[in-house]
């Protein structure tokens, strides 16, 4: 079943904790389109089937449960996976060391800037818990990232849905407005890294 024919044909009862577990779980680290459940929740609340409000509560609530799932996956399992013994192990160290120094730096942007970008989405928590960024610190800027992500798409698709006059139509436009924000940003941070 994908995720627009879940969301849409179900009552609100149950479409709040599919989008639930589809954000969280992509939070975590699973790689399931969770961003395109908000949309589609998004835009089933602009034609009036979904509550905006409770939409981006719910994938904010959820967008933070899942990173501080990732977060511990990566803490507990990714720093044991990558400090293992044997071969390439000393390449290992020097990728954690520079993962630290870069968290050390630019964690709080890379967990926050991270919910608008699908790849880093999924791997900031995981890789800010392998870190060892402070939890306290993740977690103010992982929660401050989740509400504003879910209030930006989550507004964008309603007001897209909204435009739509009660269709799903939009839907097409908005994953394609994203794909599109998404390629300029990954341009943009590429440019600038090759700058720096």
């Amino acid at each position: 079943m994908t995720v627009v024919g879940a969301l849409i044909n179900v009552p609100a009862g149950i479409g709040y904790p599919l989008l639930f577990a589809f954000v969280a779980a992509e939070s975590a680290g699973a790689l399931v389109p969770g961003e395109t459940a908000l949309i589609v929740a998004g835009a089933l609340a602009g034609d009036g089937r979904l509550s905006l409000p409770v939409v981006i509560g719910v994938a904010a609530g959820a967008a933070i449960v899942g990173d501080n799932v990732g977060y511990v996956l990566g803490r507990r399992g990714l720093r044991r996976l990558i400090d293992r013994a044997g071969r390439g192990a000393e390449r290992r160290q020097r990728l954690i060391a520079n993962g630290e120094r870069f968290f050390a730096r630019h964690g709080a942007a890379a967990v926050f800037f991270g919910r608008w970008l699908p790849g880093l989405r999924v791997a900031a928590a995981w890789l800010a818990g392998e870190s060892r960024m402070p939890w306290r610190r993740f977690l103010l800027w992982n929660a401050l990232g989740g509400i504003t992500w879910s209030a930006t798409i989550g507004s964008l698709a309603y007001v897209l849905g909204r435009s739509a006059s009660g269709s799903l139509a939009a839907l097409g436009f908005v994953a394609v407005a994203v794909v599109v924000l998404v390629f300029v940003i990954a341009r943009v941070r590429r440019r600038a890294a090759e700058r720096g």
